[in-house]
């Protein structure tokens, strides 16, 4: 269901459908707007495969070259390109490559300012994956060298901060549909070990970075990020301040970073969010709740609900002026959200694409992208040294 019909349905006032900045009348930079753009893909792990994939089947993409310093990981990226993809051990020399108009940086944290650096200084467009850098003086450095370079497009990894149904929430939310926010709950559980196969124990750390302190944030970082960024985006403001705590204590595998976290951060307008992790439980798996004091929005990675506060069971009628259709109120969800939308990675993608073709910075750049890494480096700080952490003013 469309805004306007949401909105006329559950008789919520609003008004204007969002859109991003970039969709307004720009005058492209890119050589050719009917050109594809040439992606060199660093880090072809299952992250940097899957990117590939997708760009595959995306008009005026191309993925031209592609790094990663083992072997077998770099063989298995190359199998998702084209025939013609060139692949390379050391990012540099795929950076000295003047056919390579753009990047997508998919390594390990630990390594993502550096390449994302180097990339700036040889004139590519950079993909950043999530979360943006590691500790406050590489956000800071990342943040000092894309502002040295404003003709690079500067995208962060957080696909959801691309999809079209999470841009459609934060719009209703800051048009007032859930009133004032008091709070916002996040969850993203799971009931594995997370650990990837090695084919030599001498690949350990490098193939399983996310459970090691040096190269990882770990779940915060992996996966809390995109819901910190949400948190962010809808507050419209950074935390002031956070508290956590989380342990190793089910796989009990050697591992570094925490198998479950339990992080609170408070906003200057007085909004709590919570964050949380398992990876031992998967009930309810990932899910935002949104608490306002006119209803709760509740969303999945493709779904949201809204769930009004002092409503009772009711129908919608004439759905998206469907005669005989309805949307049904679900005592648990309240009203679904039925908006047609793109996988979040692909949406990310395109939005990465128009940047470059219309010069033009996207929703999720620089400085949303080191706004959430701050705050999950406070939340790896406030678990592992047991304190109240406030927000470090010296790198933004």
């Amino acid at each position: 269901m469309k805004r306007r019909d949401f909105i006329k349905k559950t008789g919520i006032a609003t008004v204007g459908l969002a859109s991003p900045a970039y969709l307004g009348a720009m005058s492209p930079s890119f050589s050719n707007a009917n050109s594809a753009i040439n992606i060199g893909v660093i880090g072809t792990g299952s992250r940097g495969q899957g990117l590939t994939s997708i760009i595959n089947n995306i008009d005026n993409l191309n993925v031209a070259a592609a790094c990663d310093v083992i072997p077998f990981r770099l063989a298995e990226g190359l199998s998702r390109a084209n025939e013609k993809t060139m692949g390379y051990a050391d990012y540099r020399k795929l950076l000295d490559n003047n056919d390579i108009d753009a990047v997508i940086v998919a390594t390990p944290l630990d390594s993502h300012a550096q390449i994302a650096i180097d990339a700036l200084d040889a004139g590519k467009h950079v993909y950043c994956e999530k979360t943006l850098a590691k500790g406050y003086d590489d956000i800071g450095a990342l943040v000092r060298k894309a502002q040295q370079h404003p003709d690079s497009i500067f995208q962060t990894g957080h696909q959801y901060h691309s999809s079209r149904l999470y841009t459609e929430v934060v719009a209703l939310i800051k048009e007032g549909t859930a009133g004032t926010i008091g709070a916002i709950n996040c969850q993203w559980n799971r009931n594995g070990n997370w650990r990837r196969p090695v084919p030599d124990p001498k690949l350990e750390r490098a193939i399983n970075w996310r459970m090691y302190r040096e190269y990882s944030g770990g779940l915060v970082a992996e996966l809390s990020s995109h819901q910190i960024d949400f948190a962010n985006w809808v507050v419209d403001q950074t935390p002031t301040q956070v508290v956590g705590t989380g342990g190793i204590d089910y796989w009990k595998d050697g591992r570094e970073t925490y198998d479950n976290i339990h992080l609170v951060y408070a906003y200057p307008n007085g909004v709590k969010a919570t964050f949380s992790c398992l990876t031992n439980n998967a009930k309810d798996g990932y899910q935002i709740k949104i608490h306002g004091s006119k209803g709760t929005f509740i969303i999945g990675t493709n779904n949201a609900w809204f769930y009004p506060e002092g409503r009772k069971n009711v129908t919608v009628k004439d759905v998206d002026g469907v005669s005989g259709a309805t949307a049904q109120w679900d005592a648990e969800k309240g009203y679904p959200l039925n908006l047609t939308h793109l996988n979040p990675s692909k949406q990310a993608l395109l939005d990465f694409r128009e940047a470059i073709t219309n010069n033009v910075q996207p929703e999720s750049d620089i400085i949303t992208g080191a706004k959430a890494a701050i705050a999950v480096q406070m939340g790896l700080d406030a678990m592992y040294e047991n304190k109240v952490v406030t927000w470090n003013k010296t790198v933004l």
